[in-house]
């Protein structure tokens, strides 16, 4: 009979991990991804976009948009693909926001002058100031689908929470006209005043825009497709965003480029009213908010720069040096 040889106590341990390495996979600690927070910035002088960290405040580097007079942004849900339209050239820049490089660029029509997504993010509508019409742009093929005549001089477009109806801003007829989405059909023109100019989808789903050529804001609602608010707020108004101070709120954020102000107006179309105006940089244009509504982003066409305004206490906390003559702003919070 053959002795059993007995294994030494300190081997136990290290025979049962080599057993369990032998039958079963050894996997990889699981990686947390930090979602990425941007702010980006065109510069129309500069042809250009700015990369901002939206945490931070600090430049994180700049985009070459291989375009001239780089005017309008649209960032796609996902944050993947950036969108910027250029005056001078015609063309609709596509950027791969991960590696901060223009990888195609599409001519769209003269005086390309703003981009809007579909709600459901599969097409970029293109207003093309110089031809009266939009262009739509498959965002996966980057093909142009299609055109749609408009009137003098698109400028603004927005669309409707449900998608349904797309709004139309033409400075050239003092107009909004509303188009069906379906249909491309348009089915009703409303007069809104001088020269109007952005549009955007408001947090009552109503269309809120503005009247560069005039002094005031003005609101639009689906339900009827009628004008059934304004308010005058100063020469040159630009954009809106909306944010809260505290629990007061919505509050419509315009910016003023004649004041050099960003004027908040309590955002009930019932009763709109100025609450407050707060000083900023050199002709304020483009202007946008977190998903919270707590900070307000704003830029400047003659100061160069962007401001980040904390909407709790109405100062402005951070100014950033960007390219020459920001004119559009957008933020993606990953």
């Amino acid at each position: 009979m053959r002795p059993t040889r007995r294994v030494p106590a300190r081997l136990v341990p290290l025979l049962a991990l080599l057993a369990l390495a032998g039958c079963a996979e050894v996997k990889p600690k699981d990686r947390v991804v930090e979602p990425k927070t941007r702010i980006y910035v065109a510069n129309e002088s500069g042809n250009s976009v700015t990369v901002v960290d939206g945490t931070t405040f600090q430049v994180i580097g700049t985009v070459d948009a291989r375009n001239h007079s780089t005017h309008d942004l649209a960032v796609t849900r996902d944050g993947k693909w950036l969108f910027a339209t250029n005056l001078a050239s015609g063309r609709l820049s596509v950027i791969d926001t991960d590696a901060m490089e223009t990888v195609a660029s599409i001519a769209t029509g003269t005086r390309t002058h703003v981009v809007t997504l579909t709600n459901d993010n599969r097409h970029a509508w293109v207003c093309n100031i110089g031809e009266n019409n939009i262009s739509i742009i498959d965002i996966k093929s980057f093909r142009i689908l299609g055109t749609i005549a408009v009137g003098k001089g698109p400028t603004g477009l927005a669309f409707s929470r449900d998608g349904q109806f797309a709004y139309v801003s033409n400075q050239g007829d003092k107009t909004v006209e509303v188009i069906e989405t379906a249909s491309h059909r348009i089915i009703k023109t409303i007069a809104v005043g001088a020269n109007p100019h952005f549009l955007v989808l408001g947090p009552d789903g109503r269309i809120w825009g503005t009247n560069t050529g005039g002094t005031d804001i003005y609101v639009i609602d689906p339900a009827t497709q009628d004008k059934v608010a304004s308010l005058n707020v100063g020469p040159a108004p630009q954009q809106i965003a909306f944010g809260f101070k505290g629990l007061q709120g919505p509050n419509a954020y315009v910016t003023v480029g004649g004041l050099n102000k960003i004027v908040v107006v309590n955002a009930d179309v019932k009763a709109l009213r100025i609450l407050e105006q707060i000083d900023v940089g050199q002709r304020p244009n483009g202007v946008w908010a977190n998903r919270e509504g707590t900070r307000v982003f704003a830029v400047h066409e003659a100061s160069n720069d962007l401001r980040v305004l904390d909407t709790g206490t109405s100062q402005v906390i951070a100014t950033v040096p960007v390219g020459r003559k920001p004119i559009r702003v957008v933020y993606h919070g990953g």
